[in-house]
């Protein structure tokens, strides 16, 4: 009997990594965001993390503090978020707000006016995908499922049966206005990363936490 549940679970998981290109979802341009029409293929991230950019010349040194609307969930045809309740929906906004502020003090003094030497960020989360409840955790410990974790970890690639968040971003001067910065980006845990396979929505939370450190980083 357990010789035939292991040989099922790896049946199981096997399958899963036959089909995990299509679960995989590639981010759009995303064509309610208003910086759409700046955005181009980002031919310099062969991760697939950051797939769309624009980029103006800015000294980001010379601003010290910034201001974060409230993030927008997106309402687009081309939202991506399957059948992602809006309780779901607005708990990562919730989430996305508070992690992109707790990142961003770090670099800047959060201030929630328009002034010099200050950067306004717009987040609007335009999808996300859910972890797939119990193969989610089994794919890291089955044979079958840590050959394929294992390729996409050196690729920084996503996990089998992994969630994941999508979000445009749009930086601006706030005093002019002018924008400074666009992107779409796709974020997700390292496969490895078993705390953020176990909840629904953990392997999204997860890449949220990467997009704001990599978004302060990026400001540096």
């Amino acid at each position: 009997m357990r010789s035939r549940f292991r040989m099922s679970g790896f049946a199981a998981i096997a399958a899963a990594g036959l089909c995990a290109g299509c679960n995989t979802v590639t981010p759009v341009a995303y064509t309610g965001v208003a910086s759409a029409r700046y955005l181009a293929p980002n031919t310099s991230d062969p991760s697939g993390r950051v797939p769309y950019r624009y980029a103006a010349a800015a000294d980001w040194r010379s601003y010290d503090k910034v201001t974060l609307d409230p993030v927008v969930i997106y309402r687009g045809a081309d939202h991506q978020f399957g059948d992602m309740s809006d309780r779901d929906k607005a708990a990562l906004a919730a989430y996305m707000q508070q992690r992109f502020l707790e990142s961003l003090s770090t670099r800047f003094q959060i201030v929630h006016q328009r002034g010099p030497n200050t950067l306004r960020l717009r987040l609007t989360l335009t999808g996300a995908v859910a972890n797939t409840p119990v193969l989610g955790i089994a794919s890291r410990f089955d044979l079958a499922g840590a050959v394929y974790n294992g390729v996409q970890s050196a690729r920084d690639g996503e996990g089998l049966l992994t969630g994941s968040v999508f979000y445009a971003a749009e930086i601006f001067d706030a005093a002019s206005g002018r924008l400074l910065s666009a992107f779409v980006s796709k974020q997700y845990p390292s496969p490895y990363d078993i705390k953020a396979s176990v909840a629904a929505l953990a392997a999204a939370e997860a890449g949220i936490d990467k997009g704001a450190e990599a978004l302060v980083a990026q400001l540096q």
